[in-house]
């Protein structure tokens, strides 16, 4: 009995390793960290759960900029995962990257899989796509900025809390308030150059940089100099001088001060939602980014941030139909209907979207679609469709380090903005000899 009983574990063990080894491996790099990170794994575990032909493997490769640069390093030495999560910023980058990546709608085709671009939000998958609608990488974590305001900090300074104000003055008014009730950090924010002069531009309609924002070509120059941006700007250094803005940093930093009570409000992605509806002990409202009331026609609509999914080239036919089932159920209503519910980032199709609205979320969550509805308010402009650059990455460094010469009164907005173009531009020019 003592060998039957080894021998039966034996055949047992021998069939779980064979199974084991039947299932096709997926790697996938990405950036996600914290509770994000923890949603995507679920996601991962879910899936391999659902079937048994695939087995999809996430690793968290740091913040974007160095999971972008893992990726590009991994390529080069023969060793790159089969899908990469890449920011919006890096989405230039990859396509120039020519025999590095196999197009999305490349690799659904040959595996037959169903796809349907159509199905994407448009000003999302626009982004993505090339002039003729061809999808090169699949929108996954896609947000806008909006305003966050800590309700309690507003009542507490004597401000009706359901106050939300629409544009910039509004705005103002509301901060002298929250000064002159004490509060040391009436306004914060995270992602500068996203928020106060990429989506800045976009929601006014006024170009970032020449050629559609680089949509129809690399030689294309930065113009986000101009007398709106210098504006925003200038109003911005005059609340630091005044106390009424408190820069917290180039990334996110600005988000730990916020959901901690610290600063009352704050402007950040959609998807900042997660952390402050985890963390933060006070009421708070999500509203829509301001704009400014005396631009003909404002506001438009914003741009996306966050990520897309990049198909890396150099796989066998076999792993790439693992890659476009599991792009296939990542889209799924029921995932990106959950995982927009739980982040903050956009439904990435309409089917999400609707399934949402069915589930009553945006009834019992006030405040959670004003994402997407700032975003699809109006039709896309060129000016307003997103903004695709190379070396974009290295020129949003260049900005941030112009806007703390600005927050820091060494230079004028003009100045500072004049010389973050030509620097920038200085990038762009290698961008185009590289890519040439």
């Amino acid at each position: 009995m003592y060998f039957r009983a080894l021998i039966s574990t034996a055949t047992a063990l021998t069939a779980m390793v064979g199974a084991a080894q039947a299932q096709t491996e997926i790697q996938f790099w990405h950036a996600m960290t914290g509770r994000l990170g923890e949603l995507v794994d679920k996601q991962i575990s879910d899936f391999n759960a659902s079937q048994s032909d695939y087995t999809v493997i996430g690793n968290y490769k740091g913040n974007y900029s160095e999971a972008l640069n893992a990726g590009i390093a991994a390529f080069r030495a023969g060793e790159q995962p089969h899908i990469l999560q890449v920011f919006e910023v890096g989405t230039a980058t990859m396509m120039a990257a020519k025999g590095a990546i196999k197009p999305v709608y490349e690799v659904m085709e040959e595996s037959k899989e169903p796809f349907d671009p159509s199905a994407y939000l448009a000003p999302v998958a626009g982004y993505y796509t090339t002039a003729e609608g061809q999808m090169l990488s699949l929108p996954y974590n896609s947000s806008t900025p909006v305003l966050y305001i800590n309700k309690d900090a507003l009542k507490a300074a004597g401000i009706d809390p359901e106050t939300k104000p629409a544009t910039w003055p509004e705005v103002e008014e509301i901060l002298v308030k929250l000064k002159e009730s004490g509060n040391a950090c009436p306004l914060t924010t995270a992602w500068q150059s996203w928020i106060h002069l990429e989506n800045l531009s976009a929601y006014h309609n006024k170009p970032f940089a020449t050629k559609s924002n680089g949509f129809e070509g690399i030689d294309t120059e930065l113009v986000f100099n101009g007398d709106l941006q210098v504006k925003h700007i200038s109003k911005l250094a005059e609340w630091v001088k005044d106390g009424l803005f408190s820069y917290s940093g180039r990334r996110n930093e600005g988000g730990a001060r916020f959901r901690s009570g610290e600063c009352a409000m704050f402007t950040e992605s959609s998807a900042g939602y997660a952390g402050v509806k985890a963390e933060a002990q006070f009421d708070f409202a999500v509203t829509n980014l301001p704009y400014w009331p005396d631009q003909e026609d404002a506001p438009f609509n914003t741009i996306i941030g966050g990520a897309s999914l990049w198909v890396m080239s150099g796989h066998d036919a076999p792993e790439y139909a693992g890659v476009a089932k599991f792009l296939t159920y990542l889209s799924s209503a029921e995932v990106q209907a959950q995982w927009h519910q739980d982040t903050g980032y956009l439904p990435i199709t309409l089917s999400a979207y609707d399934l949402t609205k069915q589930q009553g979320f945006y009834d019992k969550n006030p405040g959670t679609d004003v994402a997407i509805l700032q975003m699809t308010g109006k039709a896309p402009t060129a000016n307003s469709k997103g903004i695709r650059l190379g070396n974009f990455d290295q020129i949003r460094t260049v900005i941030d380090e112009e806007l703390e010469a600005v927050w820091q009164g060494q230079k004028d907005a003009k100045t500072a903005l004049d010389e973050a173009v030509s620097r920038g531009n200085d990038l762009l020019r290698r961008f185009e000899q590289s890519a040439r």
